[in-house]
């Protein structure tokens, strides 16, 4: 076939030939298609290069840590993942060596498998607080778990517990029934510890509810937490699984690593803490800076951002009638604490402390609880009057 007089002469590449076989053949002219390949290519790059200084423009606009989740308050070093199957059942753990343990300035000695016992954990020093009661020392089997396991008989726990000690009783027992009644759960789906306490609260009666309440509200809560700002922390991991234990590195991996944004909670003592030294507390590394901003906000309000701790705290933030103390308790678990109340997994709070949280950012969250960690837990002896004379 040839073109028609007259037809235009773009066509010319969509005319068709046959050769004497009766193919069809596409007249191709070389030089042309070489050209055109080229500006495709130049074209396709200039895009994906554009594209690419796009999404970095936009990336880096995205506010610090937004919807991060605070892994650190949960116990994670890593955020939320996308939901994935449940893995199988875990490997039985290797028995432990009956080995007896001692601690310092203790003629009390106890095997691995018993201070690890959570229906009768080890008491190293009995002396140092009241005599506990069964729901304390044992638990109750299948589903009540001792409570001094995880809270220590002295109610001081670790950062991924809560210190119960000087809690008003009656808070204690409306937090058990709120664990119970699914008023209070975690935000972030991974903290095992949170589900476990729901269960045990399902489970324990209203009577060890009032005992637990009462008997760790009879001690006073002494200092724990040692606050420090840091730019430099020791590299960590958590360990246990399900919002655990964070620990220094030991060995080829242990170093040191920039803070960021976040708060670093590790054990004084790696050793005691493993064995579940009452005596032996915890170092928080908070970025510098962080305990003045908390303290603006805490105390100020921020200019309406948030309003001050004090209103229901009290004078030093240790507690009012049945409002708990806060000062010089776990930066991360009081972190972890607010950020549940904010995003709705706590629905157990009064609506001036849902007000409280609305708008704080997790980076304001990271100062008001670095602040408040740094206070002294008991508030200040006042001076003695003077009563006449000279």
């Amino acid at each position: 076939m040839n073109d028609e007089p007259g037809s235009n002469s773009h066509m010319r590449s969509r005319t068709l030939d046959f050769d004497p076989q009766g193919q069809v053949t596409l007249p191709i002219n070389i030089k042309n298609l070489e050209e055109a390949m080229v500006r495709i290519f130049r074209g396709g790059l200039l895009f994906v290069l554009l594209l690419s200084f796009v999404a970095g423009a936009a990336a880096q606009q995205q506010p610090r840590n937004k919807d991060a989740g605070l892994p650190w308050a949960y116990g994670f070093a890593t955020p939320v993942p996308a939901p994935t199957p449940a893995p199988g059942a875990p490997a039985a753990a290797a028995e432990a060596p009956v080995t007896l343990l001692h601690l310092p300035g203790t003629s009390a000695a106890f095997t691995t498998k018993q201070i690890d016992n959570t229906f009768g954990p080890a008491d190293w020093f009995p002396d140092l607080h009241p005599t506990m009661p069964a729901v304390v020392a044992e638990g109750r089997k299948p589903d009540v778990r001792a409570c001094g396991f995880c809270h220590y008989p002295n109610g001081k726990g670790r950062p991924n517990n809560a210190g119960l000690a000087g809690l008003p009783a009656a808070y204690i027992v409306q937090q058990l029934q709120n664990f119970g009644n699914g008023d209070r759960r975690s935000w972030d789906i991974r903290k095992a510890n949170t589900n476990q306490m729901i269960a045990i609260a399902k489970a324990m009666t209203p009577d060890e509810m009032k005992t637990a309440g009462a008997y760790f509200a009879s001690m006073k809560w002494s200092p724990w937490i040692r606050v420090v700002e840091a730019e430099v922390v020791p590299k960590t991991h958590f360990v246990g699984g399900g919002g655990g234990l964070c620990l220094p590195l030991e060995g080829p991996e242990a170093g040191t690593e920039p803070i960021g944004h976040r708060i670093v909670e590790v054990p004084e003592n790696v050793d005691a803490t493993e064995l579940r030294d009452p005596r032996s507390g915890f170092i928080a590394y908070v970025p510098p800076g962080s305990i003045k901003r908390g303290e603006i906000l805490a105390t100020t309000g921020g200019g309406g951002k948030t309003l001050g701790c004090a209103n229901c705290h009290g004078e030093g933030l240790v507690g009012q009638f049945s409002v708990p103390s806060i000062a010089g308790r776990s930066p991360s678990y009081m972190a972890q604490q607010l950020y549940d109340i904010q995003k709705g997994a706590r629905t157990d709070y009064s609506r001036m402390m849902k007000q409280t949280v609305a708008n704080l950012s997790e980076e304001d969250i990271l100062d008001i609880v670095a602040y408040v960690a740094s206070l002294p837990p008991q508030p200040k002896p006042q001076a003695p009057e003077k009563t006449g004379g000279n």
